[in-house]
């Protein structure tokens, strides 16, 4: 039996991932929890790509795309580290900044690819976005070990946008494409990449991560003003083509 392309793809990524584990192990003694997280991770990332792709039709990972499963398979590695550390009460800080520092630095090659060879799609884009929103949660989590709780807000902002989504459908609707809110975004995995390092002194860094959430918050808030007035527009509209009681009768 011939497998779908999507599915020999997302195979090579798993024994990516657990190549990449295996290094890590070897490297820096990735444990036995590591372990369990990264193929808990590497199992979720298949199962949802697979799904994703299938309902969009696509039968192949584009080119963009493989870049983007390449980025998940080193946001994995992250993931395994930092949740290894809470455990084992330490993350090894090269090998953590370095793989988040690559896995960003791919961020921009995608989207180059995309555009090149002309294979930019909705499913590709959303795959991008959630690979980003991850890695940022990933990230801030750690670095609320040493800075405070409060640096999981960069993180898991977005998450809460979506949920209040479920209850307030209209902030569902699709948003128009703002580089501004593209740059605030790649500024929060710079920002946490360098507050992970350790490099800074704790409070410069705590206050660079300060700036880079209200600016985050400030972006966030825009989107939800956007959409707000996007959906009163929409209700005008459909209240105006209603028809009155006077034209009932």
């Amino acid at each position: 039996m011939t497998l779908a392309p999507v599915t020999r793809q997302l195979a090579a990524a798993a024994l990516a991932q657990l190549g990449l584990f295996a290094g890590l192990s070897a490297l820096v003694g990735l444990g036995p929890v590591g372990w369990c997280t990264g193929i808990a991770y590497a199992g979720a990332l298949g199962f949802l790509v697979a799904r994703a792709f299938h309902r969009a039709g696509a039968h192949s990972l584009g080119p963009a795309d493989r870049v983007t499963l390449a980025r998940a398979v080193l946001a994995g590695g992250v993931t395994a580290l930092v949740v290894d550390g809470w455990v084992g009460g330490g993350t090894p800080v090269v090998v953590l900044v370095g793989l988040a520092s690559l896995a960003l630095a791919l961020d921009a090659v995608d989207g180059y690819v995309a555009r090149r060879s002309r294979t930019a799609s909705a499913v590709g884009a959303r795959f991008d976005m959630e690979v980003d929103a991850f890695l940022l949660l990933v990230l801030s989590l750690h670095v609320a070990g040493s800075l405070g709780a409060w640096t999981a807000t960069i993180g898991l902002l977005r998450y809460v946008f979506v949920a209040a989504g479920w209850v307030l459908p209209w902030l569902r609707g699709p948003l128009p494409v703002r580089y501004s809110a593209k740059a605030i975004a790649a500024l929060q995995g710079i920002v946490l990449v360098v507050a992970a390092s350790e490099v800074l002194p704790a409070p410069l860094a705590a206050g660079l991560v300060a700036v880079a959430l209200g600016l985050l918050v400030w972006s966030f808030g825009r989107s939800v003003a956007w959409l707000r007035r996007a959906a009163r527009v929409r209700e005008d509209a459909a209240l105006d083509r209603s028809p009155s009681g006077l034209a009932v009768l």
